[in-house]
């Protein structure tokens, strides 16, 4: 036997423990998208929203969403692909614009599914940072000129309705009014 029919047999050999290896193995599966939705927002005003009295001399800034988190749909729910759900939500934003509490009316009676996207809602929700509320006091000198005398960050709250959908087994999630 010469050489080169050595090398060439060890050549094909190893093709053939290549080709054995790829035979055996079985690809992973591939994992299921994670349940996600675009979003919009759109802050909605329920009848009889209190809102800060300004006096006269008073200017506010601020109270502006800056970051938000997208409501995750609740994976467990995907497959049987609910009807479309709303969950208005107050959220309770504090001083220095980090939302502190997320209020859901009537959440003590909803059922377990319902308590999924409200669940969703709060994760999401608790994520979002918003400008604070700033309100400076304005006063004018003896010559007429406007100046600021003092400024001071209070709490608020917004109201957001959230909607989850399903079509066929794919999740949308959006946040606004009417």
């Amino acid at each position: 036997m010469t050489v080169r029919m050595i090398v060439l047999r060890h050549a094909c050999a190893g093709v053939v423990l290549m080709l054995a290896g790829c035979a055996a193995s079985r690809p992973a599966p591939m994992p299921s998208p994670p349940a996600t939705g675009d979003a919009s927002w759109r802050e909605v005003v329920p009848p009889g929203t209190v809102r800060y009295q300004l006096a006269m001399g008073e200017v506010s800034s601020g109270g502006t969403p800056f970051q938000r988190a997208t409501p995750v749909y609740p994976p467990e729910l995907l497959v049987r692909c609910p009807p479309s759900q709303e969950v208005p939500a107050l959220l309770v934003v504090d001083k220095k614009g980090a939302v502190a509490e997320v209020r859901v009316m009537n959440e003590a009676q909803a059922t377990a599914s319902r308590h999924a996207f409200i669940a969703a809602v709060r994760a999401a929700a608790l994520q979002w940072q918003f400008n604070p509320l700033l309100v400076n006091h304005w006063a004018s000198d003896a010559d007429g000129n406007s100046h600021v005398v003092d400024s001071e960050t209070k709490p608020f709250s917004l109201t957001y309705e959230f909607r989850f959908e399903c079509h066929a087994g794919k999740a949308s999630v959006t946040a606004g009014g009417p």
